[in-house]
């Protein structure tokens, strides 16, 4: 399942959309015999390459899914423990993973100018930019059950989409999340 510039094709090919989330389902959730930690079913986080497996729900129109296993992600495989992360950090790819995550987003193909949308792990998060311009995220009522977006706005407008674009970071601005306990399964469903 290697192709993160291409999701859309690699859902294709399972036949439809909800094929290819019901097989993000079974990778979650089969039981794994190796009892690695970092393991969630048959994903293991400590797999660089696989890292953004959790975000593909957003381009299948079930971000819920995503919201909740980066939570998960984000409070159970990482720790201040000194075997704290599941896996070696090569060149710092878990670490990242982290950062980026707990802000609200995840670059799930290097190279391509957008960033899926996560669960914000901090209420506040500000991206100082070398243009000297910021980049404010700010997730109102997350605790570590209310981690499912109910609405967000980009810069005071609704914003429906599973995504960033890196022009919206770049360009500074704010991003306001409204966190909850429930999904909401009509936020970010959109294809566009």
């Amino acid at each position: 399942m290697y192709v993160p510039h291409d999701i859309d094709g690699l859902a294709a090919k399972f036949g439809s959309d909800k094929a290819f989330a019901n097989l993000l389902d079974t990778l979650f959730t089969l039981e794994s015999k190796r009892g690695e930690r970092g393991s969630i079913g048959q994903y293991w986080h400590g797999n660089e390459p696989g890292q953004q497996l959790p975000y593909l729900y957003n381009y299948v129109g079930q971000p819920w899914k995503t919201q909740k296993l980066v939570n998960r992600i984000l409070n159970e495989l990482y720790t201040t423990n000194p075997d704290g992360l599941a896996g070696n950090d090569d060149c710092g790819q878990i670490s990242a993973w982290y950062i980026l995550s707990s802000m609200g987003f995840y670059p799930v193909a290097p190279g391509q100018t957008i960033y899926a949308i996560g669960s914000p792990l901090f209420p506040k998060a500000t991206i100082h930019l070398e243009s000297g311009k910021t980049f404010t995220i700010q997730a109102k009522n997350r605790t570590p059950e209310n981690c499912y977006i109910q609405s967000a706005l980009l810069n005071g407008n609704p914003y429906q989409k599973s995504y960033l674009k890196h022009e919206d970071i770049v360009n500074g601005g704010e991003l306001v999340f409204e966190m909850g306990p429930q999904p909401n399964q009509n936020w970010g469903t959109a294809k566009t």
